[in-house]
């Protein structure tokens, strides 16, 4: 597999002459050609994939190269100018928006776009529970290690009528740098912050239960597992039990819809440039139908490039992830929710300006 941090060959050769209309799933063909590295979110694994099928059956002389290592790690692998653009599900820290990349003309900085909205599911494998609620405080308490045990008072309350067994919780975490831990801290952080009283970053913020890298290592300790829990991409949950949360007086599933229904409600953070969309969700609303438990992956890379080939094809590629017709594929692909209106809209005329 493409190891993002360790390899230089970001560098592409590349001739355009753009071909009209689509080939494949709204992917734009053209004569375009050279490969194209890059590294980041694995909750979005999914949907690169898919993309970057269309992309290249439409492209035939592209070669795109995605290396899911985590949001932490792509974002350091673009910094350092070993990848050509980032995935993330947290977005650039204020530090790391000084940072200059020798990727990029110097001073004229970076986009960071949204192509990905998904909520993050909680994922539970225990032997005769085929559904659950989990309010805040109680996921808090579980992956504190404070609840140890499936048939505890807590998880009882929150699922009257539901015969619980006596069995010991694993609960598993990220091991690695996550966009997805950041998420999924910042909500216990918001709606159970008299519990979950640890540092919001990438890094889960306590020593208990049992860690595993990436998204697929977190889904495949839970599913190999007993009396298992765990947080992850809900693209990736497969045929795992998946929590309802509380959000109001409500219980809430997970959906595409549901997660959507956040963005609206959320407000841009302060003191970014005009090629920035960073968000901060509002995970503590109470609104019906919304599930406050998500993650927004954004696209990071150059607004200008310091070698003009490799900007025409980061140009091509954000253009299409960006497009009615790339946010539709990850929809199909993974379920996740399209970026649509007049975000999607901001999203597509800052990626058609990448040079």
């Amino acid at each position: 597999m493409f190891n993002a941090v360790k390899t230089a060959g970001l560098i592409a050769i590349a001739s355009l002459t753009l071909a009209g209309c689509a080939a494949n799933e709204g992917a734009p063909a053209s004569d375009l050609t050279g490969t194209l590295n890059g590294a980041g979110a694995s909750s979005a694994g999914s949907a690169q994939e898919a993309w970057i099928a269309a992309f290249q059956t439409a492209n035939s002389g592209v070669t795109i190269n995605y290396d899911p290592s985590g949001s932490g790690a792509g974002r350091e692998s673009f910094l350092a100018g070993a990848v050509a653009f980032a995935g993330t599900d947290s977005y650039l820290k204020d530090e790391e928006l000084t940072t200059e990349s020798p990727l990029c003309v110097p001073g004229t900085g970076f986009f960071e776009v949204p192509i990905y909205v998904s909520p993050i599911a909680v994922v539970v494998n225990v032997d005769g529970v085929d559904s659950i609620n989990l309010a805040s405080a109680t996921i808090a308490h579980i992956f504190k290690g404070d609840i140890t045990n499936w048939n505890d008072a807590a998880i009882a309350a929150d699922n009257p009528g539901v015969k619980l067994p006596d069995l010991a919780i694993t609960a598993v975490h990220r091991s690695d740098d996550s966009g997805t831990t950041k998420n999924f801290s910042k909500y216990l952080a918001e709606t159970a912050g008299d519990i979950w009283d640890g540092e919001v970053s990438d890094t889960f913020p306590y020593s208990t239960g049992e860690g595993a890298s990436g998204t697929s290592g977190v889904i495949d300790a839970v599913t190999n597992g007993t009396g298992t829990i765990g947080y992850a991409d809900a693209s990736k949950a497969g045929d795992l039990v998946t929590a309802a949360i509380k959000v109001g007086d409500a219980w809430v599933e997970h959906s595409a819809e549901a997660a959507a229904a956040i963005l609206p409600i959320s407000t841009a953070v302060e003191g970014r440039t005009e090629t920035d969309m960073a968000v901060d969700l509002n995970r503590t609303t109470t609104d019906a139908g919304v599930y406050p438990l998500v993650l927004v992956s954004y696209l990071v890379g150059c607004n200008d490039y310091e070698d003009d080939a490799t900007g025409v094809l980061v140009n091509a590629y954000a253009s299409y992830l960006t497009s009615e017709e790339g946010q539709a594929e990850a929809a199909s692909a993974a379920g996740s929710a399209p970026v649509s209106g007049a975000t999607r809209e901001r999203a597509a005329s800052i990626t058609a300006a990448i040079k």
